[in-house]
């Protein structure tokens, strides 16, 4: 009996040591208006051993996933990311306006400046092994640190009509 608590405790370790070799820093997530149905959460991720984010998941919408928006020639594409965003082992990956993110859509309600959004993230390693990582994100209009302006906004972008 003894042997198997062990075994127990060994096995819950890996998995909080596997959760601590992921970072996550500088999260935010963009303010939206009443009837406003998709926003964008934004931040900078580490795996120390590699990684793919494989999932999203957040009581503030419906859906959650993570997004690619990209031009093409003229036209600017945004599509879900097919089968994970890899995260290569000791380099930062930024989720940013105009580039990767994670899409938030079906909102329930308002994201006013200054609350907070709780997002899971959804990890898995090389051998397949998922973890999970849980942040409570600040609602902002712009990145922390960035101009007043809505400099990170591109133009004409309206995810309000996007659907899943």
């Amino acid at each position: 009996m003894k042997l198997k608590s062990i075994a127990l405790i060994a096995a819950l370790a890996c998995g909080t040591l596997y959760a601590q070799t992921i970072e996550v820093k500088d999260a935010w997530v963009r303010t939206s208006v009443p009837g406003q149905k998709a926003t964008g959460a934004f931040m900078k991720i580490t795996a120390k051993d590699g990684a793919k984010l494989i999932g999203v998941s957040s009581p503030a919408g419906g859906v959650a996933e993570v997004h690619e928006m990209k031009m093409e020639g003229n036209v600017m594409k945004m599509q879900a990311v097919p089968g994970g965003l890899d995260i290569p082992a000791g380099k930062t990956v930024e989720l940013k306006p105009g580039g990767y993110h994670v899409m938030l859509m079906d909102l329930k309600a308002a994201l006013v400046k200054d609350s907070t959004v709780l997002l899971t993230l959804v990890f898995k390693d090389a051998k397949g092994a998922e973890s999970k990582v849980e942040l409570k994100v600040p609602v902002a209009a712009n990145a922390p640190g960035a101009p007043a302006s809505n400099a990170g906004d591109m133009p004409g972008m309206d995810h309000s009509k996007h659907k899943p």
